[in-house]
């Protein structure tokens, strides 16, 4: 979002306000899927997958509108892409575990696509660790289009379709890590929520 247009006034009022604000709308919806992740593990040790299909569903479902919400809401803060980014990373951790306990076997062929996402996203995290001092918190519109194809490949896996969602999304999700290991690369200063590589390049407000 570019905070850049307007009176210097309403600016400075608006990055006070991002700053002081924690309790919003957008950000309880992250908190719920940061907590309500840590429920997958057990629905996944004793073999519920149905239940385990939906309660990922409905926490993915807490990611598509929370950023919509903090903008058409006005209750965007400097908590909120950080705690995106811990409940994301939290709830697909947990999603990768109850994958692959429950479908083990179907997820040891395709070792070397998941091996590349969780690669590619440990060197996205090591570059912004190494440069900023933090894990990155892009929220990139790769990212977005990432969540989307995962949330088919866990359809077509739980429900016996097709495994060729899971190559997609996989492929797919390694090509975001390395987008968001350039944007690390070519930031100056640590920023948070840079739609594409070419926003990054341009060095200028977001």
């Amino acid at each position: 979002m570019n905070e850049t247009t307007g009176s210097p006034l309403k600016n400075e009022s608006r990055a006070v306000s991002r700053e002081g604000r924690w309790l919003t709308i957008p950000n309880g919806l992250c908190a719920i899927r940061l907590v309500g992740s840590f429920a997958l593990v057990p629905l996944a040790i004793y073999d519920r997958p149905s239940a385990f299909l939906i309660t990922y569903l409905a926490l993915a479902a807490t990611d598509w509108v929370d950023g919509k919400l903090a903008r058409r809401l006005n209750q965007e803060s400097k908590l909120g892409p950080k705690l995106d980014s811990a409940a994301d990373v939290t709830m697909y951790a947990a999603l990768l575990f109850g994958a692959g306990w429950m479908f083990g076997t179907t997820l040891l062929g395709e070792s070397l696509l998941i091996g590349a996402v969780v690669v590619s996203y440990a060197g996205s995290c090591l570059a912004s660790v190494v440069k900023f001092r933090r894990l990155p918190s892009y929220h990139t519109r790769g990212a977005k289009i990432s969540g989307f194809l995962i949330l088919l490949a866990v359809i077509a896996l739980f429900l016996a379709w097709s495994i060729w969602p899971l190559r997609i999304a996989a492929f797919f999700v390694t090509l975001t890590n390395l987008e968001a290991t350039l944007i690390t690369l070519a930031l100056s200063e640590r920023r948070d929520d840079v739609p594409t590589l070419y926003h990054a390049l341009r060095k200028t407000p977001l």
